[in-house]
């Protein structure tokens, strides 16, 4: 099956951004990919964190907000499941908090599940800072969902979101003891430039060669009309911790087969994933 990463260097325009990323998703539809994952913050990048209370939607805004109508209609139109990396979505406790939600969409244009993003970045080193917690509620549920193939087979998917990387707790519950592991894990993306330098890269691979699965991670990639840089290089990796494909900066999508036999040779040859004992 064919999967495609769609790295973006968002602006503050939410509608110039939507433009931006239907093309791109014609893009990877064309390509011949059955799943288009978009990054983090694709729909607008602002010059601050509070811009995103001027855009958030609701989720039951399906039909009406622009960002999620946008994302059901390419999905259906282009007949390929579509995970809308994050949007604001309103939380239902507070009028000055929003959650990063991921959105997934089947080719029907139906939402199938929502993950609301749990870690919320942090970072200061004196010239740069950041600080989601100042306008974003965390979410409290990891979340996977399946996905039939055109050859019949099902894929198990699991769901992240940028500083969710940092924490392989997260992924293994996606891949808890007692259930079918993960054959992909998703983890549209937003990294720093400094921490995506450091640290991207090694932790993509350590998450795919730790899980024995596939890592499809769609990054914002270049500098942005607010100033901000972000580190891009979107990649895809196999579950040997090998990259597929990687585009280091700039808009453009990225495409690589996964193969199931594949993930079952590595977890026969090595069965880690068997032989965890240190488990809850």
């Amino acid at each position: 099956m064919k999967i495609a990463a769609i790295q973006m260097v968002s602006t503050p325009r939410v509608a110039e951004n939507i433009e931006t990323a239907l093309r791109l998703l014609q893009t990877a539809a064309q390509g011949g990919a059955q799943l288009a994952v978009l990054p983090e913050y694709f729909c607008a990048m602002g010059f601050k964190d509070h811009d995103k209370l001027q855009y958030a939607e609701y989720e039951a805004d399906l039909q009406h907000g622009p960002i999620q109508s946008a994302l059901s209609k390419a999905a259906k139109d282009l007949g390929i499941w579509i995970v809308g990396g994050t949007i604001p979505l309103r939380s239902e406790d507070s009028s000055e908090l929003v959650r990063s939600s991921s959105l997934v969409y089947d080719p029907k244009g139906e939402l199938v599940i929502r993950y609301d993003k749990i870690h919320l970045f942090r970072y200061d080193n004196g010239s740069e800072h950041y600080d989601e917690s100042t306008v974003h509620e965390a979410g409290t549920t990891t979340k996977t969902f399946t996905m039939p193939t055109a050859d019949g087979a099902t894929l198990k998917i699991g769901l992240s979101v940028c500083y969710d990387l940092r924490f392989p707790e997260l992924y293994r519950q996606l891949s808890a003891p007692g259930s079918m592991p993960c054959d992909l894990m998703l983890i549209p993306s937003a990294f720093t430039c400094h921490t995506g330098q450091a640290h991207w890269e090694i932790l993509l691979r350590a998450r795919a060669i730790e899980n024995q699965c596939y890592i499809l991670a769609a990054a914002q990639g270049g500098i942005h009309p607010t100033g901000r840089r972000t580190w891009g290089h979107s990649m895809i990796v196999d579950p040997w911790g090998q990259i597929l494909s990687m585009q280091a900066e700039g808009t453009g999508v990225i495409f690589a087969d996964m193969d199931r036999q594949y993930i079952h040779t590595i977890r026969t040859q090595l069965p880690a994933l068997k032989h965890r004992m240190l488990v809850d």
